[in-house]
């Protein structure tokens, strides 16, 4: 999967790498070419005594130096653009696919491995990309090149190289290999420190509520101390290759110093090309150095990128349609055929056989115990999820053939858990229509019932909102979130369980707004409150996914023994009260 990534968002930047290619080989000619003007010097200035030959072979060192510095920050300046650039248009892909997932991939994923996938694991790629960029030609070429310099200078020698070569990486190849389970392991660990900052975070009033401080601050310091005890035995895996390196590399040198300080007293070899040869092997084993920091992260970066693949390569299951059909005259009826749904893996569907159409301009009402498919049912309609069996008609059109965007310009969800996006409340409202004028807002507050209290705020529309909303009330982030849909005028409306962070008042009201002001708008009302859905055209009443009773509240009230046990609990609840 490493190498499919690498290739795919590599690829268009060949002119990058070719530029990278370029300045790392002219700077691996450069350092090897050191080495023998230094030996150059040496034998024939040193030993001559010629101070002319010591300045001009000097000058031409100092030239070399200076192209190999030049160069390499060319290389390295490139290198990390191109490393920069995969990593901006890899964490794109990963974002845009994300958003096209229903919520059946999201939650097979889960929202913490998703956010660490496009942060920590995009990350440890890129930066294998810009290490690579930096080494991929630079490490070979002094290796190889070392190697063939070395071999000129004195075949004699030549013999460590064989022996310190092969036992570097014999050396390497044993510690990566062990670290590739440390880093599998340290990704997963870290997706937990994220699910437990995540949920801490969101719910932080729940936890003082509770007084769970303590037992939350344990339950992540055990997180964070298995993050930090994978973290260490990869880290004592990695810092054992470097002194490993690091005995080879001197004992090379003792070497060759050994056996050529002999050559050198028998007159076999020149001082300047034993120093010259120690020079290139020394430029070998640091190429292979080199090349280690990037085999210590490719073991983690390909764990990443496995990672990362698994989200490129899975399919949302709610896609657009290949061939979309025509959208018909928006009138908002809605049409259940026959619809069965279950989740992926259940033992039995969530809902089952449901048929029931919504007429244009009129209120249908769902209602029914906790865990009946409500929320499930009414996100059929926007396609938060694709029908298993029957199908569901927006104007007379199956949704699945629907354009996605066209789709959901015609509906208005107002999910039960409001969410606000930090802003302020013209932003938050304007997702609805980013075209819409202040007058438009007013008016749509006016109808959630939400004018008074913004008023009521300092800066009104450009009041700030918090991430979340968490800077105003329930209520006033529920009536808020039916503002930004109301804000969008589409023909449907959706209320899942919208109403039950207001009070009876604002409940009343805001119905009543909503019957006077948009009479010709299509609205599916799921609640709790058998008040607040009395007046509907017709009340749907769900028992464990099936339809036990349709009909308006006398009608039920009077036949429907479910429905007439949810009035009664309510009734006497409020008596009790």
């Amino acid at each position: 999967m490493l190498g499919k990534l690498l290739k795919r968002y590599l690829s268009p930047a060949w002119l990058l790498i070719i530029a990278v290619v370029v300045f790392q080989l002219a700077q691996s000619i450069a350092s090897l070419m050191l080495p023998t003007l230094n030996a150059d010097i040496i034998d024939n200035g040193v030993v001559t005594g010629d101070i002319d030959y010591i300045w001009q072979t000097g000058g031409v060192m100092l030239l070399v130096s200076l192209v190999q510095v030049v160069c390499a920050i060319v290389a390295v300046y490139f290198g990390s653009r191109l490393a920069m650039g995969m990593g901006r248009e890899l964490r794109g892909d990963l974002f845009h696919r994300v958003v096209a997932f229903s919520q059946r991939e999201v939650g097979q994923f889960g929202a913490p491995s998703l956010i660490t996938r496009n942060t920590n694991d995009v990350q440890q790629v890129q930066m294998l990309v810009q290490v690579s960029a930096t080494l991929m030609v630079s490490a070979p070429m002094l290796a190889i090149g070392g190697v063939i310099m070395a071999v000129r200078q004195d075949v004699g020698l030549s013999w460590l190289m064989a022996v310190s070569i092969p036992i570097l990486l014999i050396i390497v190849g044993l510690i990566v290999w062990r670290m590739v389970p440390a880093f599998t392991q340290m990704q997963k660990k870290i997706d937990r420190v994220n699910q437990i900052m995540r949920e801490q975070l969101t719910g932080i009033r729940v936890i003082r509520a509770f007084v769970r401080e303590r037992e939350e601050r344990a339950r992540f310091a055990t997180a964070s101390e298995d993050v930090m005890a994978t973290g260490l035995k990869a880290g004592n895996l990695m810092a054992l290759m470097f002194p490993a390196v690091m005995l080879v590399m001197n004992v090379s040198s003792v070497a060759v110093i050994w056996f050529g300080a002999f050559q050198v007293q028998d007159n076999g070899v020149q001082i300047g090309t034993l120093i010259a040869f120690l020079s290139y092997l020394m430029q070998i084993l640091m190429g292979v150095m080199m090349a280690t920091f990037m085999f210590v992260m490719i073991p983690r970066a390909a764990v990443c990128a496995n990672r990362i693949g698994e989200v490129l390569d899975t399919e949302p299951s709610v896609a657009a349609p290949v061939d979309p059909k025509a959208a018909p005259a928006a009138i908002g009826r809605v049409e259940f055929d026959h619809v069965d749904f279950a989740y992926p893996g259940a033992d039995e569907a969530v809902l089952h056989d449901l048929s029931f159409t919504v007429e244009p301009g009129t209120t249908t009402a769902i209602i029914g115990s906790t865990g009946a498919g409500k929320t499930t049912l009414i996100g059929l309609v926007p396609r938060l999820f694709d029908v298993t069996a029957g199908s569901v008609r927006v104007d007379g059109v199956d949704v699945r053939d629907y354009e996605p965007d066209l789709l959901w310009k015609r509906i208005g969800l107002i999910p039960q858990r409001a969410f606000l996006f930090s802003g302020t409340i013209a932003s938050n409202l304007r997702y609805g229509d980013e075209e819409a004028t202040d007058d438009e807002l007013w008016e749509a507050l006016e109808l959630a019932q939400a004018k008074d209290f913004v008023e009521a705020m300092p800066e009104g529309l450009a009041a700030p909102i918090a991430q979340g909303g968490t800077n105003v009330s329930g209520g006033q982030r529920q009536r808020l979130a039916i503002a930004r849909a109301l804000t969008k005028r589409p023909g449907i409306y959706i209320f899942d369980d919208s109403f039950s962070a207001l009070d009876l008042r604002t409940d009343a009201e805001l119905r009543r707004a909503l019957d006077t002001h948009l009479p010709e708008a299509t609205r599916v009302v799921v609640a709790q409150r058998v008040s607040t859905i009395q007046h509907a055209d017709q009340i749907i009443v769900l028992d464990h996914g099936r339809m036990v009773g349709v009909g308006t509240h006398d009608e039920l009230v009077e036949s429907n023994e479910t429905y007439r046990e949810i009035v009664d609990s309510q009734l006497a609840a409020e008596a009790a009260a």
